[in-house]
């Protein structure tokens, strides 16, 4: 059987410096009974939160195990099979599981899912039992082992600011950012190839300053880089969702990306929709679905009476802009405007183009082009969250088919 040796695990907290049970439990974020639990001649520690132990500990998984034969073949914790495809991959910041999926469906092997929300990674585990999914902080994760094992890196790390402070950064200099991680994740692995979603707007953040020093340091680690700005309606998306993506390629290699063709069609919601499983979702108010009965499909605030508007708009109403997200009403023979956390905020308005009310949970997840099948743990409030900041399955797909493509030109 295989089950967690107590000896090596004191060894090892000691080396990283924590003294007791009580410190472990905490810095893995699971109470001292669950430990214990762990710890048990009775656990067996292919399960992620072992995974978070090791990485606490700064060990690689075997380094915690004992194997002892009972006659049979000794089964393997799946951290530590070898993955000898040139498709295989570690995806960072995996949310819940639009990019992951995509890349999936793309028939690319990622071998670890990193994401620090407890939501997302029990969505990932949930749908995927065997994925090796690790809740946790990323900066406590050592990439080092998995290098010479994965040749891709993937992730949407969320954009931070930089302190300038009148210096040309370097990769040091944005520790403590998300950005850092993600860069210190391929410089630990050096993947071939690595892959990065933001949302638009990084190009234009502190006058374009912060993609820059992005691309510098990305370069400076030994990659040459791409950026494109790809709208997901263009890639059979049944929505407007503009992220930049931008793609590193290992220097002094043969390897070659290109992103996906942009289709000719464009997805409309009614193609979207078409016998959609019925779910929960959220309403509207009492007040805010008579402001609806008065917009047509395809139309918002404009539509209204001037008296309405002024009133359901507020001071937005005399700001600038077109502000075309708010009171808008989605038409059936259209994509959807860019879905976000929150179905129902008065700035990005998205009302079904029938009934008054937004989209439910499984219409989101139409939307973002997510399989009826997969299910999203948590309330209602957090299940649209995760839907709302996840790269469309499908967009995934088509990129994660580029990067097999562009794995297949290397060449030393």
């Amino acid at each position: 059987m295989t089950t967690a040796s107590k000896e090596r695990v004191k060894k090892a907290m000691k080396s990283v410096g924590i003294n007791t049970l009580t410190e472990l439990a905490n810095e893995v974020g699971i109470t001292k009974n669950q430990l214990s639990v762990i710890l048990s001649d009775r656990y067996n520690p292919i399960k992620a939160t072992f995974f978070e132990l090791s990485e606490v500990l700064r060990v690689t998984p075997d380094k915690l195990i004992d194997f002892q034969s009972n006659g049979k073949n000794k089964p393997k914790c799946r951290a530590l099979v070898k993955h000898n495809s040139k498709y295989s991959a570690i995806e960072l910041f995996a949310g819940g599981g639009g990019l992951a999926l995509g890349l999936e469906q793309a028939g690319i092997d990622t071998i670890l899912h990193v994401d620090n929300d407890k939501y997302c990674c029990d969505t990932l585990s949930k749908n995927r039992p065997n994925w090796n999914v690790v809740c946790s902080d990323v900066s406590k994760i050592d990439f080092k082992p998995y290098k010479g094992k994965i040749n891709i890196v993937t992730g949407g790390f969320p954009c931070q600011a930089f302190s300038y402070a009148g210096k040309k950064l370097g990769f040091e200099d944005t520790r403590g950012t998300l950005f850092y991680e993600f860069a210190r994740c391929v410089k630990e692995t050096a993947p071939l190839i690595f892959v990065a979603e933001n949302v638009r707007g990084l190009i234009s953040h502190d006058n374009g300053r912060t993609l820059k020093t992005i691309i510098d340091i990305f370069e400076s680690l030994g990659y040459n880089i791409q950026t494109k700005l790809l709208n997901a309606v263009n890639y059979n998306v049944p929505q407007k969702r503009e992220r930049i993506v931008i793609v590193g390629t290992q220097k002094d290699t043969t390897i070659k990306f290109e992103y996906p063709k942009e289709s000719k069609k464009i997805k409309t919601l009614r193609e979207a929709l078409k016998n959609v499983p019925k779910s929960e979702g959220q309403t509207y108010s009492t007040a805010k679905k008579e402001v609806f009965k008065l917009v047509p499909p395809g139309g918002c605030w404009r539509d209204l009476p001037l008296k309405i508007q002024k009133s359901y708009m507020g001071k937005s109403f005399t700001s600038g802009g077109g502000r075309t997200g708010m009171a808008r009403r989605i038409s059936w023979d259209e994509p959807c405007l860019t879905l976000t956390c929150s179905p129902s905020q008065k700035q990005t308005d998205r009302c079904h183009p029938d009934e008054v009310r937004p989209f439910t949970i499984r219409e989101y997840a139409r939307i973002q082009t997510f399989p009826d099948d997969w299910v999203f743990a948590g309330g209602m409030g957090q299940q649209y969250k995760q839907i709302g900041n996840a790269v469309p399955v499908e967009l995934g797909r088509q990129i994660g088919i580029q990067i097999k493509k562009a794995i297949d030109t290397y060449k030393k």
